[in-house]
């Protein structure tokens, strides 16, 4: 390691422990040393001067928290001597001067993808099979024990075997404590029927009836996005009939992404139809109907401006903020700098930066839109009993994220540095390139699912602590921000970005390695961990509070 310790941004009174350091041990940062007054872990934050209650915290260049009761020098900034604070906002002028990294290198570079008649480029090519309402869950079940298998595209459950063993050891008397499992990778269960089409994927949740018209209306507009998602190639809608949530809801949610929608759709209403063995015969038939189409398709070049990136974290640490999220804010200023289109959501992860991201908007109208929704946002949230400072869960405390506006500062990071072309509000989809900002919850499986539902065709996934976080229908990359989580969760990292805090690479080095990587993904070469462990994490979010 390089450094023992960093100071992220000159305006920061505090400094960040890149290893464990001891109590009593003295640390120097440019002139000036630091005698520790107690142990500070590797990620956690020391003061460089005595703060005084009322004291403010300033990280990252903004302020993150004010001081709840005296703190020595050099001594751990914790939840129990720092409260949550950060900076209020309002309309400013716009600031869009922003450093456009030299991407000569990947300007002319192509990913393989898939082409569709909106123009839009897929990374994958599914087919999916929805249901309008949750009362419909359980015929989705039967379609996919239907199809999955047969179609190639079911996985030998590797802990079958395992299993079995315990059983068999337990009959016989033996130590069940004996048996090892074996590592082998799952593989298909039978040679797909159609090779260019990469899966039929079951989009499960519990809504579209019971809760407000809002919530089904949302529903509706989400589900509109996946079947309008460049990764999918078509769609069997599984319908009851007298739902909230409505085909001609859904249908008005479809043209409202695509003018001249022109996917295979297969809509199936039971009440229509009536014996559940009549819904399934023609669900089966026009499923079948739809992959013969979907499998027409074959990836060809494409430009990298194709790409649409979700920027997303979780299970977050005290390193994201110096390492992976600002890798990926790096990568996404190379991809606005080409002519492509990126996510930021989360929006109570964005507190405290506020003014920051207002300031970067490329007009009043979308700076107004960003600021109206975070107040309205947190204020159902204070209104619940909650707020944006009870965001931070207890792992990120445990790994030195001790307010939401210290893990706010370090998530907006991500973004990098580019203008803000768009705000969209949930579950609205991208059509300009550029950075977009899209209001979802700090949840990362809500927020990945609206990314996708967005148009995300690639989602870049940042944690510090582990996640195996997955999509149907696009491939999340996982990145760790310390090489220590690398090394022990390796089945659901792709990448390692531990390297920067290492001292083995820069933040533009990092970032030109990732870029590489998500060609490859793109381009069907690299197959993620979520897609291989088969994690198809969907969750609709429903407009109450969540955080």
């Amino acid at each position: 390691m390089k450094h023992a310790i960093v100071k992220v941004h000159p305006k920061d009174n505090v400094i960040v422990a890149l290893r464990k350091l001891e109590k009593g041990e003295t640390v120097k940062y440019n002139d000036e040393q630091f005698v520790l007054q107690e142990t500070i872990p590797a990620k956690h934050k020391f003061t460089i001067s005595d703060m005084h209650p009322g004291d403010q915290i300033y990280m990252y260049g903004v302020l993150v928290g004010k001081a709840k009761r005296p703190i020595p020098k050099a001594t751990r900034i914790s939840t129990e001597n720092l409260a949550h604070a950060s900076d209020s906002f309002a309309m400013h002028e716009r600031k869009l001067d922003w450093y456009k990294p030299d991407v000569s290198k990947w300007k002319d570079k192509t990913f393989m993808g898939y082409r569709r008649s909106d123009g839009s480029v897929g990374t994958a090519n599914y087919w999916l099979i929805v249901p309008l309402v949750f009362c419909e869950n359980r015929n989705v079940d039967v379609l996919r024990e239907s199809l999955i298998n047969k179609l190639g595209y079911g996985r030998i459950n590797k802990y079958n075997s395992f299993t079995n063993q315990i059983i068999s050891s337990y009959i016989t008397g033996g130590n069940i404590n004996e048996i090892k499992l074996d590592r082998s990778t799952a593989v298909a269960t039978e040679e797909r029927l159609f090779k260019n089409v990469d899966g039929i994927k079951f989009l499960l949740h519990d809504g579209g009836c019971g809760g407000t018209r809002q919530d089904a209306e949302a529903l509706c507009g989400l589900l509109a996005g996946y079947i309008t998602h460049p990764n999918v190639a078509g769609a069997t809608v599984l319908s009851l009939g007298c739902q909230h949530s409505q085909v001609s809801i859904l249908m008005n949610e479809i043209r409202k992404r695509s003018d001249n929608f022109d996917k295979p759709l297969h809509i199936i209403e039971q009440q229509k139809i009536g014996l559940e063995k009549d819904v399934m015969e023609e669900a089966i038939r026009k499923t079948f109907e739809g992959l013969i189409d979907a499998d027409k398709c074959k990836r060809t070049p494409a430009p990298i401006s194709k790409l649409c990136i979700g920027l997303e974290c979780g299970g977050s640490d005290g390193f994201s903020g110096i390492s992976a999220n600002p890798a990926l804010g790096y990568v996404s200023d190379m991809l606005v700098a080409m002519g492509g289109s990126v996510i930021l959501s989360e929006f109570p992860e964005l507190c405290g930066v506020e003014q920051e991201l207002s300031d970067r908007c490329v007009d009043e109208n979308v700076a107004g839109k960003f600021m109206d929704l975070m107040t309205r946002y947190n204020e159902r949230a204070k209104e619940a009993g909650s707020g944006f400072d009870m965001n931070p869960s207890p792992g990120n405390i445990r790994d030195g994220l001790i307010t939401d506006a210290i893990k706010s500062a370090g998530a907006a990071k991500k973004g990098g540095t580019s203008p803000v072309t768009d705000v969209l509000d949930y579950p609205e989809k991208v059509t300009k390139p550029g950075l977009n900002l899209l209001c979802t919850p700090g949840n990362d499986v809500e927020s990945t699912t609206a990314e996708v539902g967005s148009g995300a065709n690639i989602v870049l996934f940042t944690t510090g602590l582990g996640t195996p976080t997955g999509n149907p229908v696009t491939p999340v990359v996982k990145l760790s921000s310390n090489t220590e989580l690398f090394k022990r969760m390796s089945d659901i990292i792709d990448i390692n970005t531990g390297t920067i805090i290492d001292g083995e690479e820069t933040i533009e080095e990092a970032a030109g390695r990732i870029l590489d990587y998500v060609i490859r993904v793109a381009s069907g070469e690299e197959m993620v961990a979520a897609v291989r462990n088969g994690q198809d994490d969907f969750i609709v979010w429903k407009r109450g509070v969540s955080l």
